[in-house]
């Protein structure tokens, strides 16, 4: 990883301060406080407030319940299979949940739940790569990295009209 390429922004939101890392121009993390698999802020570089002026706006408009998609060019750092994972959970649509089980089979591996759990709870990109939007097989909230509480937070936002 290239730290110097690397700067960080940290911004007021609903939940809480986020803290988004700009990877060469793509957004490489969205961290919360008190995030659970935070990386050492090193990684982040230096902060800056001249970098991902797009995200900020489309996260602005997702709170505020008018944008329903991300558009921003991200940078999914992680194995091929955590890779997998992440790309999968944006096909999942706006207001929905899906099981981590429905999530293994989207990435052809239905008997790897575990592993796609452990996958999910990496992802780097929290809100824009909507991990929050899995739940256990039961309909419970399981595992967040931000905490339950901003996941039921996120899923309820996503339930209420603009």
């Amino acid at each position: 990883m290239n730290v110097e390429r690397n700067t960080h922004r940290v911004i007021e939101s609903p939940i809480g301060p986020l803290t988004l890392v700009d990877r060469g121009g793509a957004l490489g993390g969205v961290y919360m406080a008190q995030h659970r698999h935070r990386p050492d802020p090193a990684t982040f570089g230096p902060q800056s407030s001249q970098s991902l002026d797009d995200v900020i706006v489309q996260l602005g408009e997702y709170f505020a319940g008018r944008r329903t998609e991300f558009t921003v060019p991200l940078a999914l750092r992680g194995t091929p299979f955590q890779r997998r994972v992440w790309e999968s959970l944006r096909t999942i649509p706006y207001g929905q949940t899906w099981t981590y089980r429905d999530l293994a089979a989207a990435v052809g591996q239905p008997t790897a739940v575990r592993a796609v759990a452990a996958a999910n709870g990496k992802n780097p990109i929290s809100i824009v790569v909507p991990c929050h939007r899995v739940i256990g097989s039961d309909g419970s909230l399981t595992g967040y990295a931000g905490g339950l509480e901003r996941k039921q937070f996120l899923l309820d936002r996503e339930q209420r009209p603009a």
